[in-house]
């Protein structure tokens, strides 16, 4: 059964599921930009019944209230760390999805006793360029143009092209999920992600099992710079995956399942 909860930091609330709460083994899966906890409703109905697994709304995200401005990556991290606390979590494995990938090795640099394992997917440990966060802020001038202009068309550009077609009922559920995002939501987490600061030092220092994710035909991932977290690791594991763009948990779905049911064992 769906677990829904809640829990209140700084009068604000913030949204979570908690499944599968008898069993020894706990995944927390983080979502990307715009997204919300439903985009791993598949994968938590898959394990649910073998581990534990936690999905947050992060800050300004799904049914989690706004907090500020900026939502800086270390904040949302804070904000995970909250929600362990209050389910009672000393221990997890952490996945997270691009800007949830951000939040995931903030949270391994700040609570690295917290983390049995950590991946990432479609995500990176290097802070902005100065070109990187121009273009950030040309998406905030753009949502707050036109928001959801800005989302129809940002949704299907994640997806590789070849599987658009395919995966249209995917995709078209996600622009709905994002379009939920408000343009203040948007600009505080695309400014907390201009923000963040490298932490290849955290990979290159946490001595836990580290996945790595990538689509092949990323496009805001180019391979160099997917395989360059992998080189800094200290017990790395790599997928590179064909046909797949910045969606690849979405892209691969059943290629995935198991292989991130198998890393979580693993870890523990």
């Amino acid at each position: 059964m769906e677990q829904h909860r809640t829990l209140t930091v700084d009068g604000r609330t913030v949204h979570y599921r908690d499944e599968g709460r008898g069993n020894l083994h706990t995944l927390v899966l983080l979502h990307g930009f715009l997204q919300n906890l439903d985009v791993w409703s598949s994968y938590v109905l898959s394990y649910m019944n073998n581990m534990r697994v936690i999905t947050v709304d992060l800050p300004g995200h799904g049914l989690t209230d706004t907090f500020c401005d900026v939502h800086t990556m270390d904040f949302m991290a804070k904000i995970v760390k909250d929600v362990l606390l209050e389910a009672g979590v000393d221990q997890c494995v952490m996945v997270g999805h691009s800007m949830g990938g951000y939040v995931a090795l903030a949270f391994a640099d700040r609570y690295p006793y917290t983390v049995k394992g950590l991946g990432l997917i479609n995500s990176h440990p290097l802070a902005d360029t100065d070109q990187h966060r121009e273009q950030r802020e040309e998406v905030c001038r753009s949502v707050q143009d036109n928001r959801a202009s800005y989302i129809v068309g940002f949704v299907p550009e994640l997806f590789d092209g070849s599987r658009r077609a395919a995966l249209s009922h995917d995709i078209k559920d996600l622009q709905d999920q994002c379009l939920l995002t408000t343009t203040a939501s948007i600009v505080a987490a695309q400014r907390g992600m201009a923000q963040r600061p490298s932490r290849v030092s955290t990979l290159a220092t946490i001595d836990v099992p580290t996945l790595f994710v990538y689509g092949k035909n990323d496009p805001r991932i180019p391979l160099e710079l997917a395989v360059s977290g992998a080189l800094v690791a200290r017990r790395p594991e790599m997928l590179l995956l064909e046909d797949v763009a910045h969606m690849a948990f979405m892209e691969e779905r059943e290629y995935l399942k198991p292989r991130l049911r198998n890393f979580v064992e693993n870890c523990y």
